[in-house]
């Protein structure tokens, strides 16, 4: 093991200073785990539990690139779907119109011209919860896009309620029942799963990391999703809704790198990662891959040391996943930064911090 001591130092303090009440981490390098560690307790309580390695936490937006860009990148390897080809030959919709020729690629890098994100949730009577998933789709549909499609790039939760749709009208199924099947139960992911609201919880509240107390819902949350359109949409959708615990989140991480670097090509071909990988440099102003953030040139979350073609992915409640090829490092960075409230903006200046400490102590610094 590298010097634990100093990168467990680090995550304690972010317990002190007020960051999160409780966080897990998890490094990789050259394939090896060579720390891993936990800080703090599940909620700020002082009687809660400390996080261990069996802690679970809501993952926020790492459904992104951990379950939906994971399903659609399956399609493409399998030849079920094209990266180019247009909305109307993948939705069984007629009202797609100014949205009919939006590519796949366009989603998953966004730059397809949908919003950032829309209060969906406030249009839906609570407890009414039938069709509601549809209906956001719908909604979405309908909303103006922002800039010509391809012509720019903005973060959008939109383009992957979308996506999620895509990966349903494919397989036949629900994202939740074909990550399951596909990914979560092959690889022994046992507490891994997208949060669905109407089947019965498969852990205590105790198993979880409490996240904020949600005005909307008037209580802390605790093993209910975030997110609260996720919420009305059944507990998840593309872009929001799952679960799981630090070093599950490594064992997806390390599978998809053994396929990047040509290790085992036994789920996907390493052409396929590569491709999803590669930073959409055809599409103006897109500094992402695909389902996937890379490194800004200043200010990342990843820190001053990670290389520039790395890929990864931030999750609001205060969760990130990096993983940089050229280095061969992964990190899984897991917390409640959002506990009790999210008026806490600690993390940016955290996350940083703590990819840094990670790189000194492997001797990575060389940029």
């Amino acid at each position: 093991m590298v010097e634990r001591h100093r990168i467990l130092k680090d995550l304690e303090a972010g317990a002190a200073e007020g960051v999160y009440s409780g966080a897990a981490l998890v490094v990789g390098f050259k394939g090896a785990v060579v720390f891993s560690g936990q800080a703090g307790r599940c909620t700020l309580d002082s009687t809660s539990p400390p996080v261990s390695e069996e802690t679970i936490f809501d993952l926020g937006s790492l459904t992104k690139p951990l379950v939906t860009t994971l399903a659609l990148m399956d399609l493409v390897d399998q030849g079920q779907c094209d990266l180019d080809r247009p909305l109307e030959d993948l939705l069984p919709r007629e009202s797609l119109k100014d949205k009919a020729s939006i590519p796949l690629r366009y989603l998953l890098a966004h730059t397809a011209g949908f919003p950032d994100w829309k209060p969906f949730y406030r249009r839906l009577e609570s407890g009414a919860w039938h069709g509601c998933k549809q209906r956001v789709r719908d909604w979405v549909l309908k909303e103006p896009l922002i800039y010509p499609p391809g012509a720019g790039c903005v973060y959008s939760d939109l383009g992957f309620m979308i996506l999620e749709w895509i990966v349903e009208a494919q397989v036949e199924n629900s994202l939740a029942d074909y990550a399951e099947k596909r990914f979560f139960e092959p690889f022994g992911l046992e507490r891994t799963f997208l949060f669905q609201r109407d089947r019965s919880p498969r852990f205590p509240e105790e198993a979880f990391a409490a996240t904020e107390h949600c005005a909307w819902r008037g209580r802390v949350l605790r093993g209910e999703v975030h997110d609260e359109n996720a919420f009305a949409m059944g507990g998840y959708s593309g872009h929001a809704g799952l679960f799981g615990t630090a070093g599950e989140v490594f064992e997806l991480a390390g599978m998809l790198r053994e396929h990047a670097l040509g290790l085992r090509t036994d789920v996907f071909r390493t052409e396929t990662v590569r491709t999803f990988f590669k930073r959409q440099k055809d599409i103006p102003g897109c500094g992402r891959a695909l389902g996937w953030d890379m490194p800004s040139k200043r200010g990342s979350a990843a820190g001053r040391f990670f290389s520039r073609e790395s890929v990864g992915h931030l999750g609001f409640p205060g969760t990130s996943l990096w993983m940089d090829l050229e280095k061969d490092v992964h990190v899984v960075l897991l917390t409640n930064r959002i506990h009790p409230t999210r008026e806490n903006p600690l993390i940016r200046a955290f996350r940083p911090r703590i990819h840094d400490c990670i790189m000194e102590v492997l001797g990575l610094t060389q940029v």
